[in-house]
């Protein structure tokens, strides 16, 4: 497979994830206001994520690999499982498929009068945040161990899931599964990143406060990423693994 059409499948793919993940907890998450039964709340934006992911695997696995998160491709690099120098293309592919979604999501939100964005409020446009921008007021020390461990353990899921040894056809399921696990566990405390891309995504539209606490959306997921590829990596190691190249790992975000 062409690098280029990977990077297409990457940047639809994280475009998917942001659209449908995000656009789940600013449109849908509260619809009506509190008290209404109609609105999803944290238990329907943490399967909207899922969702997305075990779908978007689905289409793109074969063709990309379906990272759709940053943390996924350093981590897999980390791990052996994907070649150094298709990285950064990924990275940026991630992010423009992101950016692109959180435009299209800022535009369907304006077409509601009642719509309005606050930087100062946490959650704002299903932006990322810690102290003040947390939505359960948690501090930069928990919300960096959250995101470190929970994107740590997202890539040992998505390795062994992916393993040659592994069930075939099932990896998208127990990806998915894991990510709405990660979400049910962590909006509270970070409105849940363990994806770079999905962070920048929505910071970008959500105004200045949670622009200036996304440096901590990059270097968590990564750490946890990379974290996550070495301990798998050194638990695989000896073992008979796919021999992976950009369209063999099966994972995404």
């Amino acid at each position: 497979m062409s690098l280029i059409k990977k990077l297409v499948a990457e940047s639809i793919g994280t475009f998917w994830l942001v659209l449908g993940g995000c656009g789940s907890a600013v449109l849908a998450a509260n619809f009506g206001g509190d008290g209404n039964p109609l609105g999803i709340g944290f238990l329907g934006v943490a399967l909207a994520f899922g969702l997305t992911v075990l779908t978007a695997a689905y289409a793109f696995g074969h063709i990309s690999g379906g990272h759709f998160n940053p943390a996924v491709s350093v981590g897999l690099w980390v791990g052996g499982r994907f070649e150094a120098r298709e990285v950064l293309p990924y990275i940026i592919a991630q992010v423009f498929g992101g950016l692109v979604a959180g435009f299209v999501l800022m535009m369907i939100a304006q077409g509601n009068a009642d719509f309005v964005s606050d930087s100062s409020v946490a959650g704002n446009f299903a932006s990322n945040g810690f102290g003040e921008l947390s939505p359960g007021g948690y501090s930069l020390g928990a919300a960096l161990l959250t995101e470190v461990v929970l994107t740590a353990m997202f890539l040992i899921v998505i390795m062994g899931a992916t393993h040659k040894l592994a069930p075939a056809g099932f990896a998208p399921v127990a990806i998915g599964l894991a990510l709405t696990l990660i979400h049910l566990v962590s909006i509270p405390v970070t409105n849940t990143s363990v994806n770079p891309a999905r962070s920048t995504a929505v910071a970008v539209f959500a105004g200045s406060g949670a622009l200036s606490q996304l440096w901590l959306f990059w270097i968590a997921p990564v750490i946890g990423g990379a974290l996550g590829g070495f301990v798998y990596g050194w638990l695989g190691k000896g073992e008979v693994d796919r021999e992976v190249s950009g369209e063999q790992d099966l994972p995404e975000t």
